[in-house]
């Protein structure tokens, strides 16, 4: 998932406001207890153009693979001269993609947008009649603080508040695999990670109890791919990087193995739901000069590099 400004000048561009209207239009029901449109059957682009132009605050739209899937309004700083802290004021996602983690990764993405900015907290206000929405924020960490009606309409709701933490790594013990056709192709996996975004590693992951890194890699590259007549070769590195791992943050140390195989799709029992399970959204094999490119993120980097070598000294 990616944030990016809607732009401050100019209005908005008439296909984003389409894909706008449609957002705000999937979720009648929460229009219909917010009162913050006058026909939640009819909402019009005109309608939403004025709701986002709200002075002093920031449109972001989140993105997936290019879709718009949620639309998040903060403000730097509430009217009330004794509130230091920034406000979300509007978490909104498609209703299409309900049920897909989108709202989570927004929220936290937006915080850590407002931590490296060096605010110490946010604050936002949950409508009583939204028992839905308090439940979503007080999941992620949020905090009843205070009880009080809404500046605009006089509603009664909640009013919650994070401290926002820099976060403790944990450490955490991972293996891969790289699996090498003989043209040299490598498989890779695309992840959206909720910290780091969109990016693309080898088969592998955590260490289990009593799991040496080379028990780990041959597991988990049998669990990812389906495939049980490989054996993980030589360490090609060793390398540590950080990134959320459901839900927690982790210094994950790896080490990642190669060797050589058919080229051949992923199949088997269950790999469906094991890459659901993974965060796993696609695969593909990547010749050595897309590896060399790496277009997007690859874990880990330099990939391209490290395989060139091991192939030289197998000469």
């Amino acid at each position: 998932m990616m944030l990016e400004p809607l732009p401050s000048h100019g209005g908005i561009p008439a296909p984003l406001l389409t894909e706008l209207t449609a957002l705000y239009a999937s979720n009648r029901e929460f229009h219909a207890l917010s009162g913050d449109f006058p026909d939640p059957d009819d909402i019009r682009p005109e309608q939403v153009a004025a709701g986002l132009a709200g002075a002093g605050s920031e449109v972001l739209l989140a993105r997936v693979e290019g879709r718009l899937v949620a639309v998040v309004i903060t403000l730097d700083r509430h009217p009330d001269p004794a509130d230091p802290d920034p406000w979300i004021g509007l978490l909104m996602v498609d209703a299409r993609e309900h049920g897909k983690g989108y709202g989570r990764r927004a929220a936290t993405l937006v915080e850590e947008r407002f931590r490296a900015a060096g605010r110490q907290a946010v604050r936002l206000a949950v409508l009583d009649a939204n028992p839905k929405g308090l439940s979503f924020w007080t999941a992620l960490g949020y905090e009843v603080v205070d009880r009080r009606r809404d500046r605009a309409l006089g509603r009664p709701c909640a009013v919650l508040r994070k401290v926002l933490r820099t976060p403790r790594r944990t450490p955490r013990r991972a293996a891969r695999v790289a699996v090498v056709d003989p043209d040299g192709a490598v498989l890779l996996f695309r992840y959206d990670n909720v910290e780091v975004g969109i990016h693309w590693a080898l088969p592998g992951g955590g260490l289990e109890a009593g799991e040496g890194p080379r028990e780990a890699a041959l597991r988990e590259l049998r669990e990812e791919t389906g495939w049980d007549d490989l054996e993980p070769g030589p360490l090609l590195c060793t390398w540590e990087h950080d990134f959320t791992h459901t839900g927690t943050p982790v210094r994950q140390h790896e080490h990642v193995y190669v060797t050589g195989g058919p080229h051949r799709e992923p199949s088997g029992p269950g790999l469906a739901a094991a890459h659901a399970a993974d965060g796993i959204l696609t695969w593909r094999w990547w010749s050595r000069q897309e590896l060399a490119q790496e277009a997007e993120p690859m874990w880990p980097p330099g990939l391209a590099r490290l395989l060139d070598e091991w192939e030289a000294r197998r000469v």
